[in-house]
């Protein structure tokens, strides 16, 4: 029972609370016994909350039996945060020495509104220093589906744990690919919302411009159900917008007859694995018996992201972090100083040129987004691969997530299928500025037809 509570979704245990046949009490022990068990291994969690989650799961619990009904869909769920996350009074490091004993006074906006619609927190999953380093301090998360691979980052605490049955929401952080990456690794749903969707008050910053907060999840209904409380208008950010907040969960049967999809014809489907590829090719066809029609898109700059991308996110880095370095370098991990290091050495004249590359490349994209509902991609070009490739010389795991980034459009990644050892692959769904419902529609109808979310890896027999 414990281990079937822990791999329920967050809409399976809203039910279950509303008939009163599970307390919030029973999820959140269920879960915090498997942290207990597998943490070790996984290197999920930097920080585990797990007497503040009971005592705050004992006092959902008399609301509920007080009330007699819960105050919002979220309220006596658990929910574990990136420890970029701002959480008042749990520490957040941040994965580094700079930030090893900080122990905020105030919540990131998100963590604050999912608090206030009644969430429990968790703990702080672990993550690469600064979002862009090494992981030196609290060990490297890894894959539960297989612990010798890499879980992926920058948010792979988060996903390794929901994965694993650690979790059943998790938030995370994107700048060029570090929600969904780890998602397709780990074979779970991810979203990087609309630039200007979700706060960015209190993260942790590593790119002002290419920084993104978003739920992650096992079903797509569930990420859909954390933006409508994560989403909305902040004062605090000045990038928040001002765009209506629409009940993400409206229209997830809709089903997606008439849809139109494009498929690129440059970058995204170029030097695929051989498993990812039959694996995409398999969704693809997935989608057009489900109603969909495809039709091929140019996007010609595709391939050509990937450097001004780069400069643009590590000369932001520098800007935050120059002073900090000037004082203690040393507290950096190696990796972490190099890469932020290198953002000191572009000109204005590279920055500028970047910037003209992301304005030519937003004016494509929103092109080939007015002929189609969303275009559809892999979200990775690989599966995980080992993590002494991590430690040692990563590959290119921004391959086809950067883009949106670049452009600010919203990007959505569901399970696809699973390679011949495996290992999960990710599909990627990429829409119009504020569409998040559309993805959802589309992400949910695939996933209905298809069993990838439903899989479970072997960790008894791995962690053995």
């Amino acid at each position: 029972m414990d281990h079937d509570l822990a791999y329920r979704s967050l809409t399976e245990l809203g039910r279950l609370l509303d008939e009163r046949q599970v307390s919030p009490v029973e999820i959140v022990r269920a879960i915090l016994d498997r942290v207990d068990r597998y943490n070790g291994r996984l290197a999920s969690y930097i920080t585990v909350c797990g007497d503040a989650a009971l005592a705050e799961a004992r006092v959902a619990e008399r609301e509920i039996v007080r009330d007699r009904r819960r105050r919002g869909r979220l309220h006596g769920l658990p929910i574990a945060h990136k420890d970029v996350s701002l959480t008042r009074g749990v520490r957040t490091t941040a994965h580094s020495r700079c930030m090893v004993e900080y122990v905020p006074d105030r919540d990131a906006t998100h963590v604050r509104r999912l608090r206030e619609a009644g969430m429990i927190l968790l703990g702080k999953t672990n993550t690469t220093e600064f979002a862009c380093g090494t992981m030196d301090l609290f060990g490297v998360h890894r894959n539960p589906w297989d612990l010798g691979r890499y879980a992926g980052g920058s948010s792979g605490g988060s996903a390794n744990a929901l994965a694993a049955g650690l979790a059943v929401a998790a938030t995370g952080s994107d700048t060029g690919g570090s929600i969904r990456v780890p998602s397709s690794f780990c074979g779970i749903v991810g979203l990087k919302p609309t630039y200007g969707r979700v706060s960015r008050s209190g993260l942790v910053p590593l790119s002002w411009s290419m920084d993104h907060v978003g739920p992650m999840a096992r079903t797509v209904a569930d990420c859909a159900l954390l933006l409508n409380t994560m989403a909305g208008h902040d004062p605090d950010d000045p990038t928040s917008v001002r765009s209506a907040v629409p009940d993400f969960t409206d229209g997830l049967e809709a089903g997606i007859r008439g849809i139109v999809l494009g498929v690129p014809r440059q970058h995204f489907y170029e030097g695929l694995d051989p498993d990812v590829d039959a694996a995409l090719r398999g969704a693809l066809r997935q989608l057009e018996a489900l109603g969909a029609r495809l039709e091929p898109v140019d996007l010609p700059l595709a391939p050509h992201v990937s450097a001004p991308a780069g400069i643009l996110i590590m000369a932001e880095a520098y800007g935050l972090h120059a002073a900090d370095m000037r004082k203690r370098a040393a507290d950096y991990g190696a990796r972490t100083r190099r890469r932020i290091l290198s953002g000191a050495c572009y000109t204005s004249g590279e920055y500028e040129e970047a910037v003209r590359v992301r304005v030519a490349w937003m004016r494509q994209i929103v092109a080939a987004l007015e002929g189609v509902d969303a275009v559809v991609t892999p979200t990775l070009p690989h599966p995980a691969f080992p993590v002494e490739t991590q430690l040692a010389d990563p590959p290119d795991t921004s391959w086809g997530t950067r883009h949106f980034n670049m452009s600010g459009h919203p990007a959505l990644t569901v399970p696809c299928g699973f390679t011949a050892a495996g290992l999960p692959v990710g599909m990627q769904l990429a829409g119009r500025y504020f569409d998040e419902a559309s993805l959802f529609r589309i992400g949910h109808a695939y996933e209905r037809a298809t069993p990838w979310h439903t899989r479970r890896p072997a960790l008894e027999e791995a962690a053995a």
